[in-house]
């Protein structure tokens, strides 16, 4: 190994022209020596020579294990959170307001946490399939965070058991089991001793199976030997669940989708609260507005008014989908779909009573995850009823917005939901809360500072209680914003769009008198 006179805080000990190779009185590359001969398919980790040939103590010449890892305090003053008060009380102007989340791990984490979950605001989050996924970890902290991770509704479908015992655990298990799908290991040791390891790891893996390791040490040298290796991922020290979730996800993202739209759920708290016209006037200013290329998709299948609001009468239209989810193709999602305009695509309602919609909830699932590669942005109207299909398409959306009146009915029941939606989903912000008929002359209300003290958020928008503008657009097949540009739920709802999406829409283009006479004719 060389030496440096010069002291790097980064040097981390080791070069990688030293450590990854060997004298050559030890004879040829054992890094590079022919794999050992296995049964079936081809071995992805065909580069990965024997540690050794007997199986006995297959470690005892590997120089002690290193102290494991412990983050030290701050010592420094953390950054003090917003209290309570101070969020109820910030204008809907404000930055987006996120209730604390409780992690394993601590308020550091926690705080990460929140960073990256408002980092990809345009993306939609990828579900990993269904695989069985096995974690042999070195510290505690680690366990916790891939058990957070397992109950996440982005792994709701893998299998996840954490376990301790780190790399050298994960060796010695699988000398008589078969691997999994997918292998996460966390190693504490130097990289000669983590390469060692991974040699042995990689005699025992069947064919097909992914390695993900977990490291200490953030080295770009150390990173491409094991991209070398064959290991698929490499994190250094995570610092909460949705690093572990994105790094599993990525593995197995469909290379032919070119994105995963984001998906926005309107729920209303009670019948009648205005929740399926908000949905509609939402994604119109999505479309409209922002412009950015959104699917409306109305899951009221008996009663849903989309078509009417958008003065559409489709012969196919979601039911078609959600009767034959397996056949649903780019293709076909588009024969079905009507454009309303440039940018803005209906997937609309039968909104007929002529059968009973028994449609098993995997339908749903599945045909809203194929409407995610249409778009960027998904936009759907769900039904004021409960059942299965409802209840897991609420928690697999990447937003969702609780629609309310100020009454006690409307704060029961958008309680119950925020609590069920933060319970199941611990790893995303939590929903946004739209007050909507505030102000109806003669009626008791709850004031809308209460409503949001007791569901612990910030309405995210208020919107008082204007029947004309909504009536006039309804009767006449219009969204608000054509109806009463100017109106305060005009402006209302576009300010939710840039909200949700974290966009502002396009500077429109001044054109003078003048500009018009120097144009070619």
């Amino acid at each position: 190994m060389t030496t440096r006179n010069d002291h790097d805080p980064f040097d981390l000990g080791f070069e990688a022209d030293d450590d990854f190779t060997v004298p050559a009185a030890a004879g040829s590359d054992p890094w590079r020596g022919a794999p050992p001969e296995r049964s079936g398919a081809d071995d992805p980790f065909a580069d990965f020579p024997p540690v050794r040939e007997t199986v006995a103590a297959p470690f005892a010449d590997l120089p002690p294990p290193a102290e494991p890892y412990a983050p030290k305090p701050p010592t420094a003053a953390p950054v003090a959170a917003a209290s309570p008060a101070a969020t109820r009380m910030a204008p809907v102007e404000a930055a987006e307001p996120v209730a604390p989340v409780v992690h394993p791990v601590g308020a550091a984490q926690a705080l990460v946490q929140e960073v990256l979950a408002a980092a990809d605001a345009d993306m939609g989050e990828a579900a990993v399939p269904r695989i069985t996924i096995h974690a042999f970890c070195a510290r505690p902290e680690t366990v916790a965070l891939v058990e957070a991770a397992s109950a996440d509704r982005r792994m709701a479908r893998a299998s996840t058991i954490a376990q301790p015992g780190g790399l050298e655990g994960a060796v010695a298990y699988y000398q008589n089991q078969s691997t999994p799908s997918l292998v996460l290991v966390e190693s504490v040791d130097a990289a000669p001793r983590m390469l060692a390891l991974l040699d042995g790891l990689a005699q025992v893996c069947d064919p097909g199976t992914k390695v993900v390791v977990i490291g200490q040490t953030n080295d770009i040298a150390l990173y491409r030997e094991l991209m070398r290796r064959g290991v698929s991922e490499y994190i250094t020290q995570p610092q909460g669940p949705l690093q572990i979730i994105r790094a599993v996800s990525s593995l197995y993202a469909d290379p032919s989708a070119p994105f995963v739209g984001r998906q926005v759920a309107f729920v209303g708290a009670k019948g009648g609260v205005g929740s399926s016209t908000l949905a509609h006037n939402f994604a119109w200013s999505m479309a409209e507005r922002v412009q950015a290329a959104t699917v409306m998709v109305d899951l009221d299948l008996p009663f849903g008014t989309a078509g009417l609001d958008f003065n559409q009468d489709p012969l196919q239209g979601v039911l078609d989908a959600l009767s034959q989810p397996d056949r649903l193709d780019p293709v076909l999602m588009d024969r079905m779909m009507v454009r309303c305009g440039d940018r803005l695509s209906l997937f609309a309602a039968p909104a007929a009573l002529d059968q009973d919609y028994e449609i098993p909830a995997d339908a749903f699932e599945e045909v809203t995850q194929k409407i995610r590669g249409a778009a960027p942005f998904v936009v759907l109207d769900l039904p004021h009823s409960w059942s299965a299909w409802t209840r897991r398409v609420l928690i697999a959306s990447d937003d969702l917005v609780v629609v309310a009146t100020p009454d006690l009915a409307s704060l029961r029941n958008a309680k119950n939901i925020v609590d069920l939606v933060r319970q199941a989903r611990p790893n995303d912000a939590p929903p946004r809360l739209v007050l909507n008929q505030v102000g109806v002359p003669g009626r008791p209300e709850i004031p809308v500072k209460d409503f949001g003290e007791a569901l612990g958020l910030t309405p995210s928008l208020v919107l008082p209680f204007d029947p004309k503008p909504f009536g006039q657009a309804a009767n006449n097949g219009q969204m608000v914003a054509e109806v009463a540009p100017k109106s305060k739920a005009a402006e209302g709802i576009d300010h939710l769009a840039r909200l949700i999406s974290r966009r502002e829409p396009p500077a429109v283009q001044k054109t003078s008198v003048l500009s018009s006479l120097f144009k070619k004719k």
